[in-house]
């Protein structure tokens, strides 16, 4: 059997399952990442190997760059310690094409994987040490959009942010802490430049980051903790850039018949595993080929060679085109469908989004969201055609039966994506003063998650809900809601309608948006009307 480490990279069987290998020197690769970094990444899961990584194995391959990526985590580290340390820090990419074949690589790309953890002398040592380096160009994230807030429902800072912003930089817990501390290490050792870059699916992703480490830092200054030029430094764009960037590629939980063909090929050890935080991960990542990464060029130290990549998917450019393309991606191409589609999924059963898109009903839904009610307002960014990307999206990349992802993977952290998902494009139409009373696919789409939260499925029994941030407290909002008496939810839904961090915008404030939010209501009330009620509603409005 093979085993995934760098001691069988040299074994030929690799190619007689068809399995590529890295081209370059890892050894060497390794000596150098650690002599002089370039490159860090925070949030060490999939999105970062299937992706990410795999770009800088072809800027290696190809002789484009020297060194590799250190990869660390804030969040769990156990990826660390479970998946990465036991397979030398490589990873097997999967990609599952449509017509079910499969085409396997070996990414060897990370030289080195540190927790993020400041309570660890030891890895924290080693992470302000990166920090240090005068080499280092670039920190990228792939944390999740919630792992940037610092922020309650209510707008005040959240428990573990506020801790920190009282204790100061020397043992932050906080993701953003975290990364403000390590920037002020920089500052003090050379204030050397830098890029911070989210890759995270969010809209304004460079935005959430620098906004929630401006708040660190001023807190840090103003408890004296940290001097005026350090947040003049980390606001002086030609030192310190966060920029933006879009980000799309499926990556879901690995799948049970992706990792028997691994096994049944010969290679050992693909088992995933579930961390105590609740991440289940494996040694190989399984996703979809097609893949787009779009960023912003501002680099005050420099970067890597993306521009030289082909057929990889990558574009660089301005903000404009960035925020242009992301919108046109999480507000209207891509990610409002997927959100309507887990929802859905998960009050109707699913555990396929592949086998939703056999659902004629399900299709009509994600159609009248995409090209009816968000395509009208969208932006053509100029560097993918909206049309073509949605037509992509709907006949060829959601319907692929070989793509495992689920519903209920999809519905998590649903409260941190709807203000973007559907509120931006409601804004859209509040800016250009355009009536809303024809839509019906976002008021489902909104309706059917506040539906969902209620954890009663479509035939009246228990189900469990995905995890989320905001999960405690639109549970209570919703504690008085009772499934089968539509009349119980008079007047619950407004304070949750009219709720801009919830929904992007306070429904209830624009003439444009007011008759939205009562339709909303009504949907809701229907749905929660008995059993089999999902199943009508969507009948009756999609017929």
């Amino acid at each position: 059997m093979l085993e995934l480490d760098r001691n069988s990279l040299s074994s030929e069987e690799w190619k007689n399952i068809e399995v590529a290998r890295p081209e370059y020197n890892i050894e060497e690769m390794c000596k150098k990442t650690q002599e002089a970094p370039e490159w860090l990444h925070f949030g060490a899961g999939n999105i970062f190997r299937g992706f990410i990584a795999v770009l800088q194995q072809r800027l290696l391959d190809a002789g484009l760059a020297k060194t590799g990526i250190i990869a660390s985590d804030t969040f769990d580290y156990e990826i660390i310690d479970k998946i990465y340390a036991p397979h030398d820090n490589l990873s097997l990419l999967v990609l599952m094409k449509a017509d079910g074949s499969l085409e396997k690589e070996i990414v060897a790309s990370v030289a080195e994987a540190v927790h993020a953890d400041s309570s660890d002398e030891t890895a924290w040592g080693r992470m302000k040490a990166i920090f240090r380096s005068p080499s280092l160009k670039m920190v990228s994230f792939t944390i999740t959009e919630k792992g940037y807030s610092i922020t309650n429902i209510d707008g005040s800072i959240n428990k573990i942010a506020s801790a920190d912003m009282q204790t100061g930089p020397a043992h932050p817990a906080h993701a953003m802490s975290v990364v403000t501390a390590l920037a002020y290490e920089r500052f003090c050792n050379g204030a050397s430049p830098i890029a911070f870059v989210s890759m995270d699916n969010c809209s304004h992703n460079g935005e959430k980051l620098s906004n929630s480490v401006f708040a660190v830092a001023e807190a840090w200054f103003r408890n004296g903790f940290v001097s005026k030029d350090f947040v003049d430094w980390l606001h002086d764009e030609k030192k310190v850039s966060f920029p933006w960037s879009m980000i799309d590629k499926i990556t879901p939980r690995p799948a049970a018949e992706v990792q028997k063909k691994l096994e049944d090929a010969g290679i050992d050890g693909m088992a995933p595993i579930t961390t105590s935080k609740g991440t289940y991960i494996a040694p190989f990542v399984n996703s979809e080929k097609p893949q787009y990464l779009v960023i912003e060029d501002s680099f005050p130290a420099g970067r890597p060679a993306f521009e030289k990549l082909t057929d990889c998917g990558v574009y660089l450019t301005d903000r404009d085109t960035v925020n242009r393309t992301e919108q046109m991606k999480v507000t209207t191409c891509l990610n409002p469908l997927h959100t309507a589609l887990a929802v859905y999924g998960c009050l109707l059963g699913y555990t396929s989004i592949a086998a939703e898109m056999k659902n004629p009903l399900l299709v009509k839904l994600v159609k009248k969201i995409g090209y009816d009610e968000g395509l009208p307002v969208v932006v053509n960014p100029g560097i993918l055609n909206p049309l073509d990307f949605i037509n992509e999206v709907v006949e060829e990349r959601v319907p692929n039966p070989y793509i495992p992802d689920t519903p209920q993977r999809i519905a998590t952290d649903t409260s941190q994506k709807v203000p973007v998902r559907y509120g931006e494009t409601l804004k859209a139409y509040i800016k250009a003063g355009k009536s809303m009373d024809f839509m019906i696919g976002i008021p489902l789409a909104i309706a059917g998650w506040l539906r969902y939260l209620l954890a009663v499925d479509d035939s009246g029994a228990e189900m469990a809900l995905s995890s989320d941030p905001m999960l405690g407290e639109l549970k209570e909002s919703l504690k008085d809601v009772v499934f089968g008496k539509p009349e119980s939810a008079h007047g619950v839904l407004k304070p949750l309608l009219s709720n801009p961090v919830i929904f992007g915008v306070d429904l209830y404030s624009s003439p444009y948006s007011a008759g939205l939010a009562e339709k909303i209501e009504s949907l809701f009330c229907e749905l929660i009307s008995g059993k089999g009620a999902v199943a009508r509603v969507l009948e009756e409005y999609l017929k």
